[in-house]
């Protein structure tokens, strides 16, 4: 039981984890977007920019409205090009002392300290709030007096390489946080900024969590306020040791920065160095790359020097990654390359093997047809011996047929020579010699003979060729065929077909069978010729192949 909620409890946070993973990763794509487009964002502060100095340029402005004006264009300026913020905070500080307007010449002064402060030029923001008269001061630029020289000696004392001087100038700037302390409402917000500050440092991590909470609350999204909250955030969580909520917030601060077109990117640059810390080199190096860029555009050297040595590490780290992605490409090549050989010799080895069986296809086709015209042969010789065989057994049974009724005919002849020879001999005993020679002067005997020869011979004949008289008539006109009196017999006509059909060909022993001369044959077979519908040449060798 206790194994199982183990294992359950590992799955959930593995789950959990992957989840945060899926969830960060996200979030440095919405960021990497950014970056890309980041153009749209700087072309709508450029907007808003040349509107406002078209303005200025208009002829003679009330000094009210100019000063207006040269304000907005440093706070468009302020976190943009830090040159052009510090042009109009001057041109503000002449156009004050023009119109004598001491509160407008501290607020410009002031503004312009915190700004030369921000941008590393420590000593000149420490000259220039020298310029200001304290004492003319209301609570308000009182607060921000203490604010800028607080800022400056905070910067001196973070950046010097002077322990001593350091533990100074952090005295210093403690100072004047308690002045500022002491003015400032509870509910402001650089009280709450500081408290929050404070609490950090001191290890309080959940209560300057509660703050930033409170503060967060009070701002709107992806504003320049926002950024800074989540940058501030972070710096809690990078206490905490919670890497995964310190790289979150500056990527939230860092997209709020480049959505309000700001250049000063002290976000993206720390986190260019956590991921670098994670091992996601191109992305510190994209990230990093683009952070000096805007730097040079914003153009203040504090940030430039802040991030030189971050961007050398990563940048000598990109090129050693290169170096090593270059020697695998290296090997990578080698092995393509050889693999390309193997490939091409295959391809060789594979292009013969095609070329021989495609040989070996057109000779087999050149045997497959062979083997078929030698099948056609084959079929036409099977087809000659099949009509061999037909006529072959057709004649073994016409043989057969007339051997029997031959041999029964001449068994019925031997019978009747043998009475006639008796009959004789009888008369010539008893003296009939003219009873017997007026038997011998008649033909009757003769004609009954050929009568009972024609008889066997359309019998054996029609049984043999049924069809014969149809199939025979079906050679002939319409009006010329040949119709026998009497059924199962044969007349001249058909008889000497008959004959043909036997293979009997030669009119003479036509002739000779049918005791006829052979002029009398010849006649009869050139009539029924004429009679025909097919050519008379073709004639009688279809007669020879009725079947």
């Amino acid at each position: 039981m206790l194994r199982r909620k183990f294992y359950l409890c590992l799955i959930l946070i593995l789950c959990v984890k992957v989840a945060k993973s899926e969830t960060l990763d996200s979030l440095l794509l919405v960021l990497d977007k950014n970056i890309t487009s980041c153009k749209i964002y700087s072309d709508k502060k450029d907007i808003r920019i040349r509107t406002l100095k078209e303005k200025l340029h208009l002829n003679q402005l009330p000094n009210e409205t100019t000063y207006h004006l040269q304000e907005s264009l440093y706070k468009e300026y302020k976190s943009y090009i830090c040159d052009s913020a510090i042009f109009y905070l001057n041109k503000n500080i002449e156009l004050a002392q023009q119109i004598n307007d001491s509160y407008k010449l501290n607020e410009s002064i002031i503004k312009l300290s915190y700004l030369l402060s921000s941008s590393g030029m420590y000593m000149e923001a420490i000259d220039v709030l020298k310029m200001v008269n304290k004492s003319s001061l209301s609570k308000e630029q009182l607060m921000n007096y203490f604010i800028a020289y607080d800022h400056v000696y905070g910067e001196l004392g973070y950046y010097t390489q002077n322990h001593k001087i350091g533990t100074h100038y952090t005295l210093l700037s403690k100072m004047y946080k308690d002045s500022i302390y002491q003015i400032a409402s509870p509910d402001s917000e650089i009280y709450l900024s500081m408290e929050e500050t404070r609490l950090r440092d001191e290890g309080k991590l959940q209560e300057a969590l509660a703050i930033n909470d409170k503060r967060l609350s009070q701002v709107t999204i992806n504003s320049p306020e926002y950024a800074a909250l989540m940058y501030y955030r972070a710096l809690i969580f990078r206490e905490q040791k919670e890497q995964d909520k310190y790289i979150r917030c500056l990527s939230l601060s860092s997209i709020a920065d480049i959505r309000s077109a700001i250049k000063d990117h002290a976000s993206l640059w720390m986190l260019a160095q956590a991921l670098l810390d994670r091992g996601d080199l191109e992305r510190a190096y994209q990230y990093m790359n683009f952070s000096w860029t805007e730097s040079k555009f914003y153009n203040a050297r504090l940030r430039a020097w802040q991030s030189a040595d971050d961007l050398s590490l990563i940048d000598d780290t990109y090129q050693l990654m290169l170096r090593q992605r270059n020697s695998e490409l290296k090997k990578y090549i080698i092995i393509v390359s050889f693999l390309s050989l193997l490939l091409f010799i295959a391809l060789c080895y594979i292009y013969r093997q095609v070329k021989h069986l495609r040989t070996a296809r057109q000779n087999l086709l050149k045997v497959n047809t062979q083997l078929e015209n030698l099948n056609k042969e084959l079929q036409k010789i099977n087809f000659s011996l099949q009509t061999a065989n037909k006529d072959l057994a057709e004649s073994n049974q016409i043989k057969e047929v007339y051997i029997a009724r031959f041999i029964k005919l001449c068994s019925t002849y031997v019978d009747r020579l043998d009475t006639y020879r008796r009959m004789v001999h009888k008369k010539v005993l008893t003296n009939q010699i003219t009873e017997l020679l007026h038997l011998t002067r008649s033909n009757s005997i003769l004609e009954e003979a050929l009568n009972e020869l024609y008889e066997n011979f359309d019998s054996a004949f029609l049984n043999l060729f049924p069809n014969f008289i149809e199939q025979f008539n079906s050679l002939l006109q319409e009006n010329e065929q040949i119709r026998p009196k009497k059924n199962n017999t044969l007349n001249t006509e058909l008889r000497i077909f008959a004959l043909i059909r036997l293979g009997i060909t030669d009119s003479s022993q036509i002739a000779e069978f049918l005791h006829y001369s052979v002029n009398t044959i010849y006649n009869y077979r050139a009539k029924v010729k004429n009679k025909a519908r097919i050519s008379r040449e073709d004639f009688e060798e279809v007669i020879a192949n009725i079947r």
